[in-house]
């Protein structure tokens, strides 16, 4: 099974970027997209064969998550099963027969770690409902989780110690979830691989001088790992700040 996950910083700008020729020639069983910055009925999207699911922030113009899937799901649910954690349209959960499939796009601390508080609340919050949900049945996670979890995983980790997306406090969060019973899927097929990276700044010719970070993942549930087959990150694909990340799992 092929599922893709792509942060597209804005949907519509992403379509005219390439987006739906990437989508047709992935031939991916699910889709998934994070900040989608779109309300309801602002793009029809023709995608026929797909189940097409969508989680809006009640902001205009901000966040957003959506799924497409060739199968119909058993059951479809929105955000992560709190209250203090609804508006933003952070998650998409789509309930398959022996797995469900999570989607995310995890909040920012922002500069100065402004939202930091809230981003460890939010940890905690992800954390509780993605174990409840794999006590019931194998859990696949993936999504822009704004976070780069070890020095590998960004050019300059020196220089961005303490910043957003590579603080202390994050990473722990990272690694308190992967210990928790979740096994990253890129670094379980390429432990030591360096360079490879999902997300670039804008500023400073950064895609170009490949000076980026790995914020995107699948996480799967510890005891599916032995199916990953292949997991890739599509840095060849452009369209957005981020590129694809890519999981097969062996039927």
């Amino acid at each position: 099974m092929k599922y893709i996950s792509w942060n597209v910083n804005g949907l519509r700008a992403c379509l005219n970027k390439g987006f739906e020729e990437f989508f047709h020639a992935s031939q991916a069983d699910v889709f998934c997209l994070q900040e989608t910055k779109m309300q309801p009925g602002q793009v029809e999207l023709s995608l026929p064969g797909y189940h097409q699911y969508w989680n809006s922030a009640i902001k205009k113009g901000y966040s957003g998550t959506a799924v497409f899937s060739k199968q119909e799901p058993v059951s479809v649910m929105y955000d992560i099963g709190d209250d203090a954690h609804v508006g933003e349209g952070r998650s998409i959960t789509l309930e398959f027969p022996d797995h469900y499939l999570v989607t995310v796009y995890t909040p920012n601390a922002q500069r100065e770690l402004a939202r930091l508080s809230y981003r460890m609340e939010w940890e905690d919050a992800f954390r509780r409902y993605l174990k409840e949900l794999d006590a019931k049945k194998p859990v696949v996670v993936c999504g822009d989780m704004n976070v780069a979890h070890q020095e590998i995983d960004l050019k300059n980790p020196k220089t961005n110690r303490g910043n957003a997306g590579f603080s202390d406090e994050e990473r722990a969060k990272m690694t308190e979830l992967l210990s928790s019973g979740f096994t990253d899927t890129f670094r379980y097929l390429h432990p030591d691989t360096t360079g490879v990276y999902s997300w670039w700044s804008y500023m400073f010719h950064a895609r170009e001088k490949n000076a980026g970070w790995r914020i995107d993942y699948f996480l799967v549930s510890d005891r599916i790992a032995p199916l990953i087959s292949e997991a890739n990150i599509r840095t060849e694909i452009m369209g957005s700040d981020h590129c694809p990340v890519e999981l097969v799992l062996k039927e």
